[in-house]
């Protein structure tokens, strides 16, 4: 028993190395509460008058928004002026397009 704690005081650093390791990539990350962000950015614009029926799609570097109101001038900058507010994007990181009918 001895020898075995003895070993493993030996290695505490390249065992407390990996056990933080395990532990960063047990942790949820950005891209995984994403999908979350994008329903419920999704949810709220499509509620909002003159959006219709609204896509979204973060990513680290913007977001995409696709709905039936990107043929508005107005209803676009309403778009991205929420959508900055909510995800903290620049303007110029933000895309909104017309949905296909």
């Amino acid at each position: 028993m001895k020898d075995v704690i003895e070993k493993l005081k030996a290695y505490r650093f390249p065992l407390l190395i990996l056990l933080v390791g395990v532990a960063l990539m047990l942790m949820p990350s950005a891209a995984a509460r994403a999908p979350a962000r994008e329903n419920s950015l999704g949810e709220a614009l499509s509620l909002t008058q003159g959006v219709g029926e609204a896509y979204v799609l973060v990513s680290d570097s913007g977001v995409v928004v696709v709905c039936d109101g990107a043929r508005d001038a107005a209803t676009r900058l309403e778009i991205i002026m929420a959508v900055r507010t909510y995800t903290g994007f620049g303007a110029d990181q933000i895309t909104v397009l017309k949905r296909n009918r």
